[in-house]
C-alpha cells in the first residue's frame, strides 16, 4: 500500500467515526457561516436582555497567569480575539500560500482583476470612512481600516446558499479577492494596529517559528512537536506588541503547498498545506470564529431608539457607508477600470452585474472588521460600541442586498441552463 493510499484509507476510516462526521459537517461553507451568525445573534440577545450583566462578566473573566515574565493573564474576550483568531488566521495563511504557489494568484494575468478589486475594495471604504469622520478628529479617523475588511467565511457561506447555478468563476473571483483582502488586512493590523514593538520578544519568536518551518518542510507532522512550537511562536509575538494573530499567518506561510512527490522523489499525497487546512478548518469555523463573534458582537442597543442614535454617530455612519457603498464602488470601479485599460478581462462566463453581487458580498466585514475595531479604539469603549453597531448593520445590509441580487442572477442562469438542456434534448439524433 502506498503512502497516499494509506492516508486516504485512514481518512476514510476517520470519517466513519462520530467526530469524523462532525468535522466533515464543519468544513462546509454554509455551516461555518450559520454558526458565526448564530453566535453573533446569541450575543446580541444576551447583551440586550435583563441578564446583560452576565454577558459582560463572562467576557471580562480573567483566565491564565503571568509566568516567567509573560503576560498571559487575559480576559476570555481577549483570549478569543488574540488566541482563537490565531487559529483562523493560520488557516488564512495556508489559503494565501496555496493561492500564491498553486492557485489563481500564481498567474499574474488571472490574478490581475481580483487583486485590483481587493485593493480598490479597501481604499474606497477607507476614504469614505475618513470623509465621514474627518470633523471628529484623528482619534475617530484611526478606525479607517474597519470597513476595508471582508469576512471570507460569511461571504462564501452566503454565496454557497444561493449559488446553485451561478458560474463557478464568480466564487473563484470572490475567493481570490477575499484572500488578497485578508493579506492586506493582516498587513494593516501588523503595521498600523500593533503596540510599541519589543524587538527582543520578536527575535525570540523567530526561533520556534524557524524550528516549526524546518519540521514541516521535512514533512514531520507530530503534533507533540508542532503544537508547542506554534504556541511559543504565538506567545512571543503576543509579548512583542505585534498582534498575536499575525503569528498564525506566519506559521501558515511556512507549510509546504506542493506534494513531496512533485520533484519525483516520492508521493506523500496532498501537500501539507492542504492536509493541515483539512484538519484544522473544523476547529476554525466551528469553534474559533463563532466564539470570537460571540464575545465581539454583543452590543446593547437600548431599544430601537438606541440603535438609531448609535447609527447616527460618525464612526458607525462611516463604517456603514464604507461597507455598503465603498465596497461596491471600489471593487466594481477598479475591476472595470483595469479591464478597460489592460489586457486583463473578466471571465467569459461572468457579466458585470455578477461582479456587483460579489462586491456586495465583500461588504460583509464582520470578523476582521470587529477585530480591527477593537484594536483601533482599544481605549474608547463608547466608540467600540459604535463600531459593533456599524459593522453589524453594514454587514447585514450588504448581505441582504447581495442575496437579493445574486438570487435574481441565479434564477437567470438556471433558466439559461434549462433552455440549453431542452434545446439539446430536441436535437435530431444522427
Amino acid at each position: 500500500m502506498t503512502g497516499r493510499e494509506s492516508a486516504e484509507t485512514v481518512d476514510a476510516q476517520h470519517h466513519q467515526t462520530p467526530m469524523g462526521r462532525l468535522a466533515e459537517v464543519l468544513r462546509r461553507d454554509t455551516v461555518g457561516g450559520f454558526l458565526l451568525l448564530g453566535a453573533a445573534l446569541l450575543a446580541l440577545v444576551w447583551a440586550n436582555s435583563p441578564w446583560s450583566d452576565g454577558y459582560e462578566i463572562l467576557g471580562d473573566t480573567q483566565v491564565g497567569a503571568d509566568v516567567f515574565g509573560l503576560h498571559l493573564d487575559l480576559s476570555l474576550s481577549a483570549w478569543a480575539a488574540d488566541g482563537l483568531l490565531a487559529i483562523f488566521f493560520f488557516v488564512v495563511g495556508l489559503e494565501l500560500k496555496r493561492e500564491f504557489v498553486a492557485g489563481d494568484l500564481r498567474d499574474p494575468r488571472r490574478a490581475a482583476l481580483p487583486v485590483a478589486a481587493a485593493v480598490g475594495g479597501m481604499m474606497v471604504p477607507a476614504a469614505l470612512f475618513i470623509a465621514v469622520t474627518y470633523r471628529q478628529g484623528a482619534d475617530a479617523m484611526q478606525g479607517w481600516a474597519i470597513p476595508a475588511a471582508t469576512d471570507i467565511a460569511f461571504a462564501i457561506a452566503i454565496l454557497a446558499v444561493v449559488a446553485t447555478h451561478l458560474p463557478v468563476a464568480l466564487r473563484t473571483f470572490l475567493l481570490t479577492l477575499a484572500v488578497v483582502d485578508d493579506l492586506l488586512a493582516i498587513t494593516i493590523i501588523a503595521v498600523f494596529y500593533s503596540d510599541s514593538i519589543d524587538l527582543t520578544f520578536l527575535g525570540l519568536a523567530v526561533i520556534p517559528l524557524v524550528l516549526f518551518a524546518i519540521l514541516v518542510q521535512r514533512r514531520i507532522t507530530s503534533w507533540w512537536l508542532l503544537v508547542p512550537l506554534a504556541g511559543l511562536t504565538w506567545t512571543f509575538v503576543h509579548e512583542s506588541g505585534v498582534h498575536a494573530t499575525v503569528a498564525g499567518v506566519l506559521l501558515g506561510f511556512t507549510v509546504p503547498v506542493l506534494r513531496a512527490g512533485t520533484t519525483g522523489d516520492r508521493d506523500d499525497g496532498p501537500g501539507l498545506a492542504e492536509r493541515f487546512e483539512h484538519t484544522i478548518r473544523p476547529l476554525s469555523s466551528g469553534v474559533a470564529v463563532p466564539v470570537f463573534a460571540f464575545f465581539a458582537a454583543g452590543v446593547a442597543f437600548g431599544g430601537v431608539g438606541g440603535l438609531v442614535s448609535a447609527l447616527q454617530e460618525p464612526v458607525a455612519m462611516g463604517i456603514v457607508a464604507g461597507l455598503v457603498i465603498g465596497k461596491v464602488v471600489g471593487i466594481f470601479g477598479t475591476t472595470w477600470l483595469v479591464a478597460s485599460v489592460t489586457p486583463a478581462s473578466l471571465d467569459s462566463s461572468l457579466k458585470w452585474v455578477d461582479v456587483i453581487g460579489a462586491a456586495m458580498l465583500a461588504g460583509i466585514g464582520f470578523t476582521v472588521s470587529l477585530l480591527i475595531g477593537e484594536l483601533a479604539f482599544a481605549g474608547d469603549p463608547d466608540r467600540q460600541e459604535y463600531v459593533k453597531v456599524g459593522v453589524l448593520f453594514g454587514s447585514v445590509v450588504s448581505a441582504t442586498l447581495a442575496t437579493v441580487l445574486l438570487r435574481s442572477r441565479n434564477r437567470h442562469y438556471r433558466r439559461q441552463y434549462e433552455h440549453e438542456v431542452r434545446d439539446r434534448s430536441v436535437l435530431p439524433v444522427e
